[in-house]
């Protein structure tokens, strides 16, 4: 698997996920698994059911984020060259004939999210 880029900020990010899964959200999972056990039926019990569908959602992104965080490249946005667009540079474009001007952040694709300003490299505009 190759591996990602991920600036600091966003590394730190998804790092503070994956705690909160581990220990909040896994809590709170077997609360609800506890609940709907002792709340009745075991073979027609919906709460159960959904307790289970998120159970399985929540241990498949642990473990996903814990791919991805243990072959995450962290790019170090203070030794960025200059004139040289890379993960962790910062971008201002401007459509031709516009006065519109719009800034993003070049980022990994794990931590893209073009609402907030930041766009994968992987993406057409970021390559």
């Amino acid at each position: 698997m190759p591996p990602s880029f991920l600036t600091r900020e966003g590394y730190e990010k998804l790092q503070e996920e994956l705690d909160s899964l581990r220990t909040e959200k896994r809590e709170q999972i077997a609360v609800r698994l506890h609940e709907a056990i002792e709340g009745g039926e075991l073979l027609d019990n919906a709460e159960l059911e959904a307790a289970k569908n998120e159970q399985a959602f929540v241990e498949g992104r642990i473990k996903e984020l814990e791919i991805l965080l243990a072959t995450a490249r962290v790019v170090d946005d203070s030794n960025l060259e200059p004139g040289c667009i890379q993960v962790g540079s910062k971008v201002v474009i401007q459509e031709e004939g516009s006065k519109d001007k719009e800034e993003y952040t070049v980022v990994g694709a794990a931590e893209a999210d073009p609402a907030k300003g930041k766009i994968s490299n992987e993406s057409p505009l970021g390559k």
